[in-house]
């Protein structure tokens, strides 16, 4: 194997930690007493500017959200100057980091905890450098790990999810929004978009807006008036787009299987 193939091995376990390390950060936000404040985008006005020779120089949007002081319990208005456009009406959190609040929208927590995706990102780094030094147990050691724990974590978010007792909302399309990904170049030919369902929805009688998390490279999946389902949490409040599916414990029994597989092989070359 040369030496460039050797580097790209390492490659998924880089990306993968990084990503747990970044949503790790925001776990650990959510998880200090009385983090963040509900709030409720009342504007949202997007600003670019250029130079004399047409250059773009600033493109943002200013968001102004309203919420209620928790310190003064005073109803009190900020701007935000965001690169993501928001829904009026679109219910976001606002976060105080250092001192300096901090707009974000409302986070759903995904199918790996951000913990098991850095455990996992490490794991994969390990197995890259024992293939590298042709340590095949130690390598299969790491793979049979990983498989096993990324069984466990999808078995474990579906019995959680199951246990929420989660109830369907009808959410209605109201607008689609547009996140340009990448412009046209040279090399590339068009520019790339990502577009989102902003939806309309009713829980416990009040009316809420929020741009979904999920998403289309296709500008036709979702148009205006079409429905969809969230998933509302008795016990929490909070409203989700993702619920207990077959396909998560199917998947988990799955590469749990593959990860006790691998592990049980390991036992045949010791």
């Amino acid at each position: 194997m040369d030496k460039l193939s050797q580097l790209f091995l390492y490659l998924p376990g880089i990306l993968i930690f990084l990503a747990g390390s970044g949503q790790a950060r925001s776990w650990l936000r959510r998880r200090k007493p009385g983090a963040g404040t509900v709030a409720e985008v009342v504007s949202c006005n997007h600003v670019v500017k250029r130079d004399k020779q047409e250059r773009e120089i600033y493109n943002y949007y200013n968001v102004t959200a309203q919420f209620t002081d928790p310190a003064t319990s005073h109803t009190v208005r900020r701007s935000f100057k965001s690169p993501v456009e928001y829904a009026i009406g679109q219910q976001v959190r606002v976060y105080k980091e250092d001192g300096k609040e901090i707009l974000t929208e409302k986070e759903e927590e995904g199918l790996f905890h951000p913990l098991a995706l850095m455990v996992g990102g490490a794991l994969l780094i390990l197995l890259a450098l024992f293939e590298n030094k042709g340590q095949e147990v130690r390598a299969m050691i790491c793979l049979a790990a990983v498989l096993a724990g990324a069984g466990v974590c999808l078995l474990w978010r579906f019995i959680s999810l199951k246990k929420k007792n989660l109830q369907p909302v009808t959410a209605e399309v109201t607008d689609v929004y547009s996140r340009q990904i990448s412009k046209e170049t040279k090399i590339l030919k068009g520019s790339k978009f990502t577009y989102y369902p902003i939806v309309k929805y009713t829980v416990n009688g009040r009316e809420n807006i929020r741009r979904c998390n999920i998403n289309s490279s296709s500008e036709k999946t979702f148009s205006t008036g079409d429905t969809m389902t969230l998933w509302y949490d008795p016990s929490s409040g909070a409203v989700t787009e993702r619920h207990a599916q077959v396909w998560m414990a199917a998947a988990g029994v799955i590469v749990l299987a593959a990860g006790i597989a691998a592990g049980l092989s390991i036992l045949s070359v010791i």
